[in-house]
């Protein structure tokens, strides 16, 4: 064998070495971003799961091995807190019906003939009791007396407002529950409920306020384990869906979620999440559901400049232009001014009242 052929060898296998190695730095470089071994602190709860706005706990999500570490939970800080419930019934916000009594009910008397449902239409309706120890008006319970009821159905959600249909359906119900214990009901008339309703809605409808921050990856892409893993850093948890993440807040002796984090469902249920790429993520606030004092939007803010540093991604609006700080001042002063609505209308933004209208 020649000199040269010898050398046109070597040559080949060189080149061949070098776009080998070549092809495996530019899948490694545009692989998936994984999350680093990460060791639980042993005071960690077991399991967190989302509040929902009802107060009933959604069907836990699973979480592939691959992720799990990633996963973390919230510090033992919120162990024994259990989830916000809906307020009682408020004429704020909710259409009250008196129900006359021939004498003292009991609980089980009144629960044995409840309605099946609790909604009328897409507006929610709750009932309760004037218990004849306390004299409170209290959600219904085996073992007390009522010496009077009441049952209130919502003006307006974000649905809208309560309609004709909706009233009259509510209406129906209500007497029949009545009928069935003897009892008489006040309804309003309807024509004024539904104008009230319709006020109601109009000035939720020009006082609510839904936002959004989407992050998007400037060069390699992320996996769900690295998303979820950045996000645990900043006191994010799992959420009640896949690809859902929030940050909770104690407030009043609950948790509720600030801020949710949300990216593809579909990565997040993939079967193998290391090699599900994910190019953005949503950071997104519920304003009227949050507490006014939490600062909600300036910590929206401060969680999206530090995911954007840790994560090399950009701060992007709809159209994929890059968000510029005075442009996010001028709605924090925007913000303010809706608080202070909210307040004069005794709706204060993160109140039961309030995030019962505002769901």
């Amino acid at each position: 064998m020649s000199n040269l052929t010898v050398g046109l060898a070597i040559l080949g296998g060189l080149i061949l070495a070098a776009v080998v190695a070549h092809s495996t730095w530019t899948s490694r470089r545009n692989a998936p971003k994984l999350p680093q071994p990460e060791t639980l602190p042993p005071d960690v709860p077991a399991n967190f799961i989302e509040p929902t706005l009802d107060g009933s706990p959604p069907e836990p999500q699973s979480v592939s091995d691959s992720v799990q570490d990633a996963a973390l939970m919230p510090p033992s800080t919120m162990a024994g807190y259990i989830p916000d419930r809906r307020g009682g019934l408020d004429a704020l916000i909710d259409l009250i019906t008196p129900v006359q009594l021939d004498a003292l009910v009991s609980g089980e008397a009144v629960l044995a003939h409840q309605p099946p449902t609790r909604r009328a239409g897409g507006k929610p309706f709750a009932i309760e009791g004037l218990n004849a120890t306390t004299r409170q008006w209290d959600t219904l319970a085996h073992g007390q007396r009522y010496s009077a009821l009441q049952v209130g159905v919502q003006l307006a959600n974000r649905t809208g407002a309560l309609n004709e249909i909706e009233f009259s359906e509510f209406v129906v119900t209500i007497q029949t529950f009545c009928d069935a214990i003897n009892a008489t009901p006040e309804f309003p008339d309807m024509l004024d409920a539904v104008a009230s309703a319709r006020e109601l809605d109009q000035f939720a409808s020009a006082h609510d306020a839904q936002l959004s921050f989407t992050l998007r990856a400037r060069h390699a892409a992320w996996s769900p384990g690295y998303v979820q893993q950045h996000a645990a850093r900043l006191g994010f948890v799992a959420g009640a869906l896949p690809g859902r993440m929030v940050l909770p807040v104690i407030s009043g002796g609950a948790i509720t979620p600030m801020l949710g984090l949300s990216f593809d469902t579909q990565a997040a249920l993939s079967d193998d999440p290391a090699q599900s790429a994910i190019r953005q993520i949503s950071l997104s606030l519920d304003v009227p559901q949050v507490d006014r004092q939490e600062q909600a939007f300036k910590r929206m803010r401060e969680v999206a400049a530090a995911l954007a540093q840790a994560m090399d991604g950009a701060m992007v609006d709809d159209d994929g232009r890059m968000i510029q700080p005075e442009s996010l001042d001028g709605i924090a002063d925007d913000l303010e001014q809706l608080y202070d609505a909210l307040d004069a209308r005794e709706l204060s933004a993160g109140s039961p009242v309030a995030r019962r209208l505002f769901s």
